[in-house]
């Protein structure tokens, strides 16, 4: 198929929407990116974590220390005289981890992550699949992966672990120091390598929400790319602190977090987990967050009730009031405004970076009042990943952002509302999925990648996102109704935590629109305290008549949600905790 002009109409990286606020440093491939880091900032701190969430000592690893580790652990893994190069890693996130990739990245082998919530059998299923010959990974997976190496089902050849384990199994440490005394006595394996980043160096296995995962291949220049559009749009700083906390096997953080942070000389602190998050952003000064919009609008939600409990929004909202005026002139008084509060959720955070899903406008507003900027950005595992974002100085709240410089993007099958299917090409996007022609060819047309998006772009060239084209629900009527849109207005109910817009044909004319609802019940007793949270008919009929009231008036008629059904219990998500749709559907 070959797009006309008039469906092309206008693509959104011209010099009309061209939004790049800086110059970026050009990179072709990962040793550009991580070698001129270890030169520029060698004595910065690269790496900050603790052994355990109970430790007191902080370990700081510097840049200079990583540039070591990273040939040593290269080196280690050019003298295993692997077959197909290919070296898989599962694990927290962690400085190993880190190590791993960048180690086997520059040393011109493929790096395969893997997400450490997987089932057992899972993991094992994508080692076969993807002809891993050597996994490193924490201790909790050794006696698996000890079993599955034993069975002969899969080229695993060799199994490191990250952690220190008595056994036979060589530990990461063991590896590196391995590899120093190779370099020690002249080798030069790694030195030699020239690394070819039009091929495929990293193998990704999207965690999908709907069916089996599709393994992404991606080249370094790819990722580089996208590291360089990445750079024009916002900056980090080599005094800025990231708290590392999304799955770092996962694209968006891996990129985002790890990767543009190593380029920019920042450094990356390892969270010790959710229960500790508040804690660390103050331990390390954190002034960079990389999240997704649940964990940010369920933080704000806190903030929000804390201000409301204490008798202070009166006086907050006339704060909030004075801050803007003020900034009309250039007077920016939100951060001493606004101390206590900051304090709450880290004083020194300056900028969060966002994306996986679109974040409310009343909560993207709520934190630029306490003097915190974000940034928005949407992108998909094979677009490595990141297509569009808003920058440093074009912001539009309720969109995504405009695309990236090195891409194209286009609207194809367009309704009367101008909505239609995202496509996108360029030096970012995927070269296929592993071993399966058909769903490469399926996955574009005409050279155009084919997102499963669905959205529209504004005058100012900002794309809005409507939801997954899998996702939308066909009413009898031929009307489209984008369960996202819904979901996103009910989620703003205070005690509702997470929302999931269904349809059924009540009979052959109609269908029904309704909602599983997952409400905290602290936060709805807060609401109505007189409710009685043991009587769930009530608790639906009051969840019902709030959606009536609140939610269905802003929406078309054929919109409006008819029926509730709630629960506490959390809905099955992937590891950027978007919903299983699917399956959740499946139960219904």
């Amino acid at each position: 198929m070959v797009y006309s002009n008039e469906e092309i109409e206008k693509t959104r990286n011209s010099k009309e929407y061209d939004r790049r606020v800086y110059t970026s440093r050009r990179i072709n491939n990962y040793r550009d990116l991580a070698f001129y880091s270890i030169e520029h900032y060698k004595y910065h701190v690269a790496y900050k974590y603790r052994k355990s969430p109970n430790d007191k000592e902080i370990i700081e690893k510097t840049y200079s220390d990583a540039g070591k580790d990273i040939k040593a652990f290269g080196t280690a893994m050019l003298n295993r005289n692997l077959k197909e190069g290919k070296i898989a890693v599962i694990g927290k996130n962690r400085y190993e981890w880190c190590m791993t990739y960048l180690g086997v990245t520059t040393a011109g082998l493929t790096i395969i992550p893997l997400d450490k919530l997987l089932p057992e059998r899972e993991i094992g299923n994508l080692i076969r699949r993807s002809g891993a010959e050597i996994v490193v990974c924490d201790k909790s997976y050794v006696p698996s992966l000890k079993k599955l190496k034993e069975s002969n089902e899969t080229n695993l050849q060799e199994i490191i672990c990250m952690d220190n384990v008595v056994d036979e199994i060589k530990t990461w440490e063991s590896v590196k120091e391995e590899g120093q005394k190779q370099l020690d006595g002249g080798d030069t394996k790694y030195e030699n390598v020239k690394i070819d980043e039009n091929k495929m160096s990293i193998l990704l296995f999207t965690s999908g929400t709907t069916s089996e995962a599709k393994g992404v291949m991606l080249s370094q220049k790819n990722v580089c790319v996208n590291i360089e559009d990445m750079a024009t749009y916002s900056k980090m700083y080599d005094t800025d602190v990231i708290l590392s906390i999304l799955p770092i096997h996962h694209t968006f953080e891996c990129t985002i977090s790890f990767l543009y942070g190593f380029y920019s000389g920042v450094c990356i602190a390892f969270c010790d987990g959710l229960k500790y998050y508040a804690q660390n952003l103050k331990d390390y000064n954190v002034t960079i967050i990389v999240a997704v919009p649940v964990l940010l609008e369920a933080i704000y939600k806190k903030i929000n009730s804390g201000i409301k409990e204490s008798g202070q929004e009166e006086k907050f909202n006339k704060g909030v009031k004075i801050s803007k005026f003020l900034l009309k002139f250039h007077i920016d008084v939100r951060k001493k405004l606004f101390k206590k509060v900051r304090e709450k959720l880290g004083e020194n955070i300056r900028i969060i970076y966002y994306g996986a899903a679109q974040m409310e406008k009343d909560t993207i507003e709520g934190y630029y009042n306490l003097g915190i900027d974000s940034v928005q950005g949407y992108g998909l595992t094979e677009t490595s990943p990141i297509v569009t974002a808003e920058t440093d100085r074009y912001h539009k709240a309720g969109t995504v952002g405009v695309c990236f410089p090195a891409l194209e993007m286009t609207i194809i099958d367009k309704n009367e509302e101008g909505m239609g299917e995202i496509c996108v090409k360029g030096a970012s996007v995927m070269l296929g999925y592993y071993n399966d022609e058909e769903k490469t060819k399926n996955a574009f047309e005409d050279g155009w990648f084919k997102t499963g998006d669905y959205g529209y772009f504004d005058e100012d060239g900002f794309l809005h996102l409507t939801g997954r084209k899998n996702d939308i629900i066909v009413l009898r009527n031929g009307k489209n109704v984008y369960p996202e849109e819904i979901e996103g207005l009910i989620n703003k109910i205070s005690y509702i935590s997470e929302s999931l817009v269904f349809a059924r044909n009540e009979n052959k004319r109609d269908t029904l629109l309704g909602a599983k609802i997952v409400y905290d019940e602290e936060e709805l007793k807060k609401e109505y305290e007189k409710i009685n949270l043991k009587d769930l008919k009530a608790v639906e009929k009051t969840i019902m008549r709030d959606i009536k009231e609140k939610i269905n008036p802003q929406l078309a008629n054929y919109k409006h949600i008819k029926k509730v059904i709630v629960t506490t219990q959390p809905m099955e998500k992937t590891t950027t905790s978007k919903i299983k749709r699917n399956l959740e559907l499946k139960k219904l």
